[in-house]
């Protein structure tokens, strides 16, 4: 059995899908941060 090489086209599409779901993830935790800051500081 050979092992498929990944293909281009395939990885840029998995980077800007992690971007799409990273990006907002990322918004979400610091705005929880700031969120606690506030509460907490």
């Amino acid at each position: 059995m050979q092992q498929q090489q990944p293909k281009s086209t395939s990885l840029v599409l998995l980077i800007t899908f992690w971007l799409y779901v990273a990006i907002p993830l990322l918004w979400g935790v610091a705005s929880t941060i700031k969120k606690a800051m506030a509460l907490f500081g």
